[in-house]
C-alpha cells in the first residue's frame, strides 16, 4: 500500500486505536525510553515470540526514568525469570479450560459466565493468568458472536455476562455495540460486566464511541479495572473512570498481590486511597495465580495474610479489598482468613 495512503488511513482512525499501534514491542525500544542499561537481561526472541512485549507509551510516561525497580516497568518487563520451571506452575493456572464452552464462554459460576472476546491486549503484563490460553481456538467474537449467544439461550440461569480476554477494550465499538444490543433483547440476562485494564493503560479509549453504547444498555454495568500500584492512576485515568460512572456503570478494581511490586501495606493503602479518590472501589486483591513463566512475583498467602492485617488497621473497611484466590474447580473465588 502506497505510505501517504497508510498514513491517511492511520490518522482516520479513533485516537486510542492509533495509540495501540504505537505501544512498544520490544525491549530494547523499552530500555531506551527509560534510560535504563541495554545490557538489562531479558527474555531472548524465541521465547518472546509466545508472549511478547506490548506497553503503551502513555504507561511508559509513568515509570520512573532510570529506575529498574519501578513497579510499573517490572510488571511489563520480560525477566529472565519467567524461563524458570517452578514446581506447581502450570499453563492453565485457574481451570479455563475444564469450563471453556462453545463460543468462548467460560460458566464457572451460577449465574454469570464469561465470554473470552479477544486474544488482544493493549498491554501484556507478565503475570497473566492467560499467557498460555488457546485464543486461537476460542474467541466469542468469532461468528458475530452466534455461538456465545447459542450458549446464552441454552441456559437462561445465566443473569450475568462478564466481558474479558484479551481485553474486551480492545475491540472496535460497532463489535462490542453488536454483542450489547443481543444482550439487550435477552430478557433474563439483568447485567454487565466489563474485566478490563485498558482504561488504566490507554484511557483513551474511553471515548464518545464507547460510552455511547455503554449508556444506551438497559443492563446494569459494573466495570473491573485492572490496577496494581497507586502510580498507575494519573489524571487521564481518573477522567476515563468518571466518564465510565457518569455513563451508569459501577467502577470497581481488582489487583493482583507482586513480589516487589506492591507486596506492601504502604503500597496497598496508596493503591486502595488514589482508586478511590478516582472513583474507583477496591474490590479483589488476588493472590498470584500460579500461570507458568510469573512465579518470580508470588507473595506466601501468609505474608498477604500480614499485609491484610496491617492494611486493615490503618483503613476504613470499605477501602480493604477482599483478599481471595481463585481455584479451580471451586464454586467462587476462594476468601483467604486474615
Amino acid at each position: 500500500m502506497d505510505d501517504g495512503l497508510t498514513a491517511e488511513l492511520h490518522q482516520t482512525r479513533p485516537l486510542w486505536q492509533r495509540l495501540m499501534t504505537e505501544a512498544i514491542t520490544r525491549p530494547a525500544d523499552l530500555l531506551a525510553a527509560l534510560d535504563l542499561d541495554p545490557a538489562l537481561p531479558a527474555l531472548d526472541a524465541e521465547r518472546l515470540r509466545d508472549f511478547p512485549i506490548r506497553v503503551p507509551r502513555g504507561f511508559v510516561a509513568r515509570m520512573r526514568p532510570g529506575d529498574p525497580e519501578d513497579p510499573l516497568f517490572l510488571q511489563v518487563w520480560p525477566s529472565v525469570r519467567e524461563a524458570d520451571v517452578v514446581p506447581g506452575f502450570t499453563t492453565d493456572a485457574v481451570g479455563d479450560l475444564d469450563k471453556l464452552k462453545g463460543g468462548g464462554l467460560i460458566h464457572k459460576y451460577a449465574g454469570r459466565a464469561l465470554a473470552i472476546t479477544t486474544g488482544a491486549c493493549a498491554i501484556n503484563c507478565r503475570y497473566c493468568f492467560r499467557r498460555h490460553f488457546p485464543y486461537g481456538d476460542a474467541l466469542a467474537s468469532r461468528g458475530h458472536w452466534r455461538a456465545t449467544l447459542a450458549q446464552l439461550d441454552a441456559d437462561h440461569s445465566i443473569e450475568e455476562v462478564i466481558l474479558s480476554g484479551g481485553d474486551p477494550l480492545t475491540l472496535i465499538d460497532d463489535k462490542l455495540a453488536e454483542l450489547v444490543t443481543e444482550l439487550d433483547a435477552r430478557p433474563w440476562i439483568r447485567r454487565l460486566r466489563l474485566h478490563t485494564r485498558v482504561p488504566v493503560v490507554l484511557p483513551e479509549r474511553v471515548d464518545a464511541g464507547l460510552l455511547r453504547w455503554l449508556q444506551a444498555t438497559r443492563l446494569q454495568k459494573v466495570v473491573v479495572l485492572h490496577i496494581n500500584h497507586a502510580n498507575e492512576i494519573d489524571d487521564a485515568v481518573a477522567a476515563a473512570s468518571a466518564r465510565l460512572r457518569a455513563a451508569g456503570a459501577t467502577v470497581l478494581n481488582q489487583a493482583v498481590l507482586l513480589r516487589g511490586i506492591n507486596d506492601s501495606a504502604d503500597a496497598q493503602a496508596r493503591l486502595s486511597e488514589r482508586c478511590f479518590a478516582a472513583g474507583v472501589l477496591p474490590y479483589y486483591l488476588f493472590v498470584l495465580d500460579r500461570v507458568a513463566g510469573a512465579a518470580h512475583f508470588d507473595v506466601s498467602e501468609s505474608q498477604a495474610q500480614a499485609l491484610m492485617q496491617a492494611l486493615a488497621a490503618r483503613l476504613p473497611g470499605y477501602l480493604v479489598p477482599r483478599l481471595v484466590r481463585e481455584i479451580a474447580g471451586q464454586p467462587s473465588k476462594t476468601s483467604l482468613p486474615w
